[in-house]
């Protein structure tokens, strides 16, 4: 029976894959690390849609800022800072390439694979101060509603459903508790290699919850028509599974 009902599973998946719209649009949002890249990248397995990883196109601008001393402005000084941010910006190429001994996608900027660097605890205090930087903003959600031009597409972020995407077939606003996140992260970076204790996980979240909530370039908030996914007791298979269901709900296939 359990077999059966398995090979139930594929041929429905399989349905659903072939009469998805050609040009379905999935607008993930939500707070730091509610695990909305790990939902985007299985749904775009899964559905054969292509992964865009809006967050790591900002910290990879945030990274070459540090790297070459480019004002990181806090917010109260994001109107005093005379910098001329647009020609900065006009020297960095970002593009994605997948690492096949992996399988998964990786951020390159100018043709270096900073992936890892990224991740670290020093870009992850800085990214919301250039989240919030206009400029900043302007030029990566025009590079990333150029990646959606061709449909098949699911991105994950902050302002993806309100800003990048405010027409997206489907948009789903992410949330769990502030602990259950940095437990999470905490044990991410640990897997990795990368030293730091679960205090510093926690306040730098909840840090970056205050800052991308009240910045005043596309804060992070719900779309109207967004669907709310509180994963804080939730397995990757529930969440997928939850998304499939609001693809079917909305009759998202061609008729």
């Amino acid at each position: 029976m359990h077999i059966k009902n398995l090979q139930l599973t594929f041929v429905a998946l399989y349905i659903l894959i072939t009469l998805l719209k050609p040009n379905i649009i999935i607008a993930i949002d939500g707070y730091s690390s509610c695990g909305k890249s790990t939902l985007a990248k299985a749904l775009a397995r899964r559905l054969h849609l292509i992964y865009v990883d809006s967050g790591a196109m900002y910290r990879a601008i945030t990274l070459y800022f540090l790297q070459n001393k480019i004002p990181v402005p806090l917010p109260e000084q994001l109107d005093t800072i005379k910098f001329d941010y647009d020609s900065a910006l006009r020297w960095i190429k970002i593009n994605f390439k997948i690492n096949y001994l992996t399988g998964s996608s990786e951020i390159y900027i100018n043709g270096k694979n900073v992936e890892r660097q990224i991740r670290s605890i020093e870009v992850s205090q800085n990214v919301s101060h250039v989240s919030a930087i206009k400029a900043v903003r302007e030029r990566l959600v025009a590079i990333q509603q150029e990646f959606g031009k061709k449909g098949r597409i699911v991105m994950d972020g902050r302002d993806i459903g309100t800003t990048v995407f405010p027409h997206a077939d489907i948009k789903i606003f992410m949330t769990a508790n502030v602990e259950v996140r940095a437990k999470r992260r905490f044990d991410e970076l640990t897997a990795k290699g990368i030293k730091t204790t679960f205090e510093e996980i926690l306040k730098n979240i909840s840090d970056r919850d205050y800052e991308d909530s009240h910045r005043k370039e596309s804060p992070l908030r719900q779309a109207p028509d967004a669907f709310v996914l509180d994963n804080t007791f939730l397995d990757e298979q529930e969440q997928i599974e939850y998304v499939l269901k609001v693809i079917k709900e909305k009759s998202l296939i061609n008729s």
